[in-house]
């Protein structure tokens, strides 16, 4: 049976990059995507053109309705669902002096929420023997200034694994979250100069940033072998925190 994966966030970044990489390995993968469906087709295309099996769906992972329908996209097309993974997410940043609340609300709706709705839909109707994804951050712990928005909406969804985790006892399911550093994103990039990076990739040991394919390799372990890996916040930064 062919196991099946939905990934939100999955047209572009390290959501895409987990995407391409769970294809590869031959799971049949369901694309969500906000609004970038140029971006979603392509990876979809991508995908298939390589022999994988992929289809795209359209949003807000804060919109339970949306949620349940790309859910029902999966079951339909490919016959159920089986690993879930939570790569929505913005990251406005700004001091909590100056943090526009407008702003505040965006972020806790798709990280914070966002996650939740997902969760909870995956937990109603991911299979047995399946597995659950959150990507979360490192800036929980390295607690930059101007992350606390963006950490905040990340540290809640830590703490929602091991619950998670927990409530789901019985079905060989396990939970687990993804907590990248410094990756080489458009999301991470965006704003930022080319002073700024080399200093993030002088911090880590490695001596470098993240590329997605380094998450992609992660998420792919976690749907696939790590069977005895539960509950936990894997922090994949290169040794920086």
């Amino acid at each position: 049976m062919t196991r099946v994966a939905i990934v939100t966030g999955g047209s572009r970044g390290i959501g895409r990059a987990a995407a391409e990489r769970l294809a590869a390995d031959g799971t049949a993968v369901v694309i969500v995507y906000a609004g970038n469906k140029t971006a979603a087709d392509e990876a979809v295309e991508k995908i298939t053109s390589a022999g994988g099996q992929a289809v795209a769906a359209q949003a807000d992972v804060g919109d339970e309705t949306a949620v349940a329908a790309a859910f029902d996209l999966a079951e339909e097309t490919f016959g159920g669902v089986d690993v879930v993974v939570s790569s929505a997410g913005i990251m406005p940043l700004a001091t909590v002096a100056d943090m526009d609340l407008a702003d505040f609300d965006r972020i806790m709706r798709t990280n914070a929420r966002g996650t939740f709705v997902v969760s909870q839909q995956a937990a109603r109707r991911v299979r047995d023997g399946g597995a659950i994804i959150n990507v979360s951050s490192s800036v929980v712990g390295l607690r930059f200034p101007q992350y606390g928005a963006y950490a905040m909406s990340k540290g809640g969804v830590e703490a929602l694994t091991l619950i998670l985790a927990r409530e789901l006892r019985g079905r060989d399911i396990t939970v687990n979250t993804v907590a990248p550093g410094p990756t080489a994103t458009e999301l991470f990039l965006d704003g930022k100069d080319e002073a700024t990076v080399a200093n993030l990739a002088k911090q880590a040991p490695l001596e470098r940033i993240g590329e997605p394919g380094d998450i992609a390799e992660i998420v792919s372990f976690l749907a696939g072998p790590a069977r005895w890996i539960n509950g936990q916040t894997i922090r994949a930064n290169g040794g920086i925190i």
